[in-house]
């Protein structure tokens, strides 16, 4: 049965197993990043291969909830109260996250990173500030030497991809039927195949720099995923059945971990499996994620943590990366040392986000929800 975006039967149900699935998402993707630096800049090589699907996956399903937690309130929400909200829920972890970016800049100098060591202290400060704003920076004002929008914290240009999202959604995305829609993701799949395809490396790794190529990396990354997530939420209705958190789990880490296909010799193969895991396989894990039912108090707890822990690990583990590359690369760290002190740097971050999640991001969201949101919207 289909349903229209505005009447959803269960238009406000919290869907616990999406956010852990975000959670274990992001795990991947703090794993992909630690062994990453073992593949010597091969893409073939890379241990966790698929990792970089993770912001892919992201993108949709920010679009899924979106749609379904806005799509049936714009005739009691303006414009305003809906940026209100969407920066109150993300940038709080940005300003900390860019904190830490610029905290832990000078602990990454080494040859891996060739501006760091001619960068004075004013110059970071800049950057740190304007990455405050999200606004990207351009190649010129690169303070690291990795071409960066966000020189102190390079994923954070997934979250200005995913504030452009937000713009999209309100101001377009939203007015559009589900014909509309699906034509829109129709054309936006066929960019993505054909930006994965033709890709030189045979991925669609990129979208991190301010410029042009990168940026139409990062649009076609956003904009099928984005528009498929709505999609999907317009069009399906929702039965619950019983937990589907362990088969949905491992399906998505089986996508983002699997190897390298093709080779160096086909690439194009790979372009294609990266291409269908996003238009074909991500939707079936989203799916799989909102039909099931959490049903004891354990899983209930794994899903809520793995939830909570999500955005604030994204957000800030790189920094921390840059600082674990450069000291891998003075102290030529085996692979086997640096994976286990990458497993321990890694249950630092889970605690340290969880830390700031729960002495930070949320008291000050709430702060700020009370002093500047409607309580009625």
């Amino acid at each position: 049965m289909i349903q229209s975006s505005s009447a959803y039967s269960d238009s406000k149900r919290h869907f616990l197993i999406l956010d852990a699935l975000r959670g274990v998402a992001a795990i991947v993707v703090v794993l992909f990043h630690v062994l990453e630096w073992y593949a010597n800049g091969d893409h073939v090589e890379q241990i966790i291969n698929h990792g970089y699907l993770a912001v892919d996956f992201f993108f949709m399903l920010s679009g899924y909830v979106m749609a379904h937690a806005y799509d049936d309130r714009w005739s009691k929400m303006t414009l305003k109260d809906f940026f209100k909200r969407r920066i109150i829920r993300l940038h709080p972890m940005i300003i900390v996250a860019m904190t830490i970016g610029a905290l832990c800049y000078y602990f990454s100098e080494s040859g891996v990173f060739p501006k760091v060591a001619d960068t004075s202290v004013w110059e970071m400060l800049l950057i740190m500030v304007i990455g405050y704003t999200l606004i990207p920076v351009p190649p010129s004002m690169d303070i690291r030497g990795w071409n960066e929008m966000h020189p102190l914290n390079g994923p954070a240009w997934s979250l200005f991809f995913e504030y452009v999202a937000n713009i999209l959604h309100a101001l377009i995305l939203r007015r559009l039927s589900k014909l509309g829609l699906g034509i829109l993701v129709g054309i936006a799949g066929a960019a993505l195949i054909h930006l994965a395809v033709t890709s030189p490396n045979g991925d669609i790794i990129g979208g991190w720099s301010l410029d042009a190529e990168q940026l139409r990396i990062g649009f076609t990354r956003l904009l099928f995923p984005y528009m498929a997530g709505m999609l999907l939420r317009r069009s399906i209705t929702v039965k619950r059945t019983k937990s589907t958190f362990l088969i949905s789990s491992i399906l998505l880490v089986a996508i983002l971990s699997f190897p390298r296909i093709g080779g160096h010799e086909n690439v194009w193969m790979n372009g294609l499996y990266d291409s269908l895991s996003v238009i074909l396989l991500f939707p079936i894990v989203i799916y799989l994620g909102t039909i099931g039912e959490v049903t004891s108090k354990a899983s209930a707890k794994v899903c809520k943590f793995l939830g909570d822990i999500s955005y604030p690990i994204y957000i800030i583990h790189y920094p921390f990366i840059y600082a674990f590359y450069a000291w891998i690369y003075k102290n030529n760290v085996s692979i086997v040392t640096g994976t286990l002190v990458g497993l321990v740097l890694l249950i630092a971050m889970v605690i340290l986000s969880y830390i700031l999640l729960k002495v930070y991001d949320e008291p000050v969201r709430k702060w700020l929800a009370k002093k500047f949101l409607k309580k009625s919207v």
